[in-house]
């Protein structure tokens, strides 16, 4: 095929188109799953459970919506792993900004992690985020306003809710 495109233009260049094609999908099966979500310690667990069991393929949006997480990573690891073969990384605004979006996009998979509220979830809630009280002055005081208190609970649920839901 004679076409008028450069010669360096592969099969990684697709990994950009795939990540839109993946928030786009991310954005609306979280939706869906926001409607039937309860963000509350005592039934967070229990509304995953009535997704899966009651609403309709429920179970296939809720795993939609974390196994396109996992393709959604892998996509953002390919895109960033094309973006240093070729350079892309001295071109600094951009890059810089591709960095805030990705540690954004971690920040979001974190908080959602924690939020049907099981035995693992509520460890990483617990771990992860006590791993800011080692900043030096500030680190005591930022677990303190991240959890809402002092242990992870239900300001912390509702609040990493908020949090998955915006970013």
């Amino acid at each position: 095929i004679d076409l008028p495109t450069s010669s360096s233009l592969s099969y990684m260049w697709n990994f950009g188109s795939l990540l839109g094609i993946c928030l786009i999908t991310q954005v609306l099966t979280g939706l869906f799953l926001a409607m039937h979500y309860t963000a509350d310690i005592s039934s967070a667990f229990s509304s995953m459970a009535h997704i899966c069991r009651d609403v309709n393929y429920g179970w296939l949006i809720r795993n939609i919506h974390t196994n396109g997480a996992s393709l959604f990573f892998i996509c953002i690891y390919m895109h960033i792993g094309r973006g240093i073969y070729y350079g892309s990384f001295m071109l600094k605004e951009t890059w810089n900004i591709g960095v805030i979006l990705f540690l954004m996009t971690m920040a979001t998979a974190f908080v959602g992690y924690v939020l049907p509220w099981g035995q693992m979830s509520f460890w990483g809630a617990t771990v992860i985020t006590n791993l800011l009280s080692a900043i030096p002055y500030l680190g005591n005081t930022l677990v303190l306003w991240i959890w809402g208190g002092f242990s992870v609970d239900q300001a912390t649920l509702s609040r990493f809710f908020v949090f998955h839901f915006i970013l």
